[in-house]
């Protein structure tokens, strides 16, 4: 049976970003996807990234017949309550009564989620910003089942990875995409107004408000369609209208263009996911 201290499912982005610091704080990390070529291409970028932790990275495809053991399992899935709380179901299958279950979710309620397994109270919300390996933030989320032991063991291994972290109770969005995303859904209706160019409003609150980046550039690095699954959920789920999508949003999202993972979004990208000029 394979041994390893965290499970990270999903090798997109945030999974493999999220395998990338728990390698590089000493753990030993399997990560999982459905998709055979994205979980090489992932495994390759995480020994290319951290050589010496090769023999701590087990690759493995989802959903797994192979027999496991891991200390804390992280579901970093699609931002989609089926898929997610299908995952949840089949690490409850997997792993044993000792393992902690958390999400990456940005927005889904860890409650909800916390329901599909057999001890809830083993599921809490670990939602790591976006890129994991420099954003020093996690959300640490409290589900209604969720014991303080799920949360003691959150906390310890945020502060094993060396990050900050703060504690919310569950709510849609929690606290940073609660903050952020009507700022980044008014850049979409400034854009879809013609208010300005993509590179003024980005300037505007970069130089404005003092940001790392713009809030288009950072929705093209999240992925639109992320951003848009947020907005949903938070209408539904709060019935502000501050929370609603603007059409322009929308039809990006129809049209395939999700920002830099398929790239384009607001912007151009190369093979690479720099920002290239149309």
């Amino acid at each position: 049976m394979q041994e390893v201290d965290v499970l990270v499912v999903g090798a997109g982005q945030m999974g493999r970003g999220i395998a990338q610091v728990c390698l590089e704080a000493g753990y030993r990390v399997a990560l999982a996807d459905t998709q055979a070529e994205g979980l090489a291409r992932a495994q390759a970028a995480l020994v290319a990234s951290v050589p010496e932790a090769k023999p701590r990275l087990h690759a493995l495809h989802w959903p797994s017949a192979e027999p496991l053991r891991a200390g804390l399992a992280i579901e970093a899935g699609p931002e989609d309550l089926a898929i997610k709380v299908e995952i949840f179901r089949a690490l409850d299958a997997l792993l044993g009564p000792d393992a902690w279950l958390a999400s990456n979710t940005s927005s889904i309620s860890i409650t909800a989620l916390a329901a599909a397994v057999r001890a809830p109270e083993r599921v809490l919300g670990l939602h790591f910003m976006n890129p994991v390996p420099k954003m020093r933030l996690v959300e640490i989320i409290r589900g209604l089942q969720t014991s303080d032991a799920a949360i003691a063991a959150g906390r310890a291994l945020a502060d094993k990875l060396g990050k900050v972290a703060v504690l919310t109770k569950d709510a849609p969005a929690f606290l940073v995409n609660r903050m952020l995303v009507p700022l980044v859904l008014e850049a979409f209706f400034l854009l879809e107004q013609g208010q300005a160019t993509p590179e003024d409003i980005d300037t505007s609150v970069k130089l404005g408000l003092n940001h790392p980046m713009g809030p288009l550039t950072l929705a093209d690095f999240v992925g639109l369609d992320t951003l848009l699954a947020i907005s949903e959920v938070l209408m539904r789920d709060l019935g502000d209208d501050k929370y609603r999508a603007p059409v322009l949003l929308r039809h990006y999202v129809a049209a395939g263009w999700l920002g830099r993972k398929s790239g384009r979004g607001v912007y151009h990208y190369d093979a690479q996911g720099k920002q290239v000029r149309a």
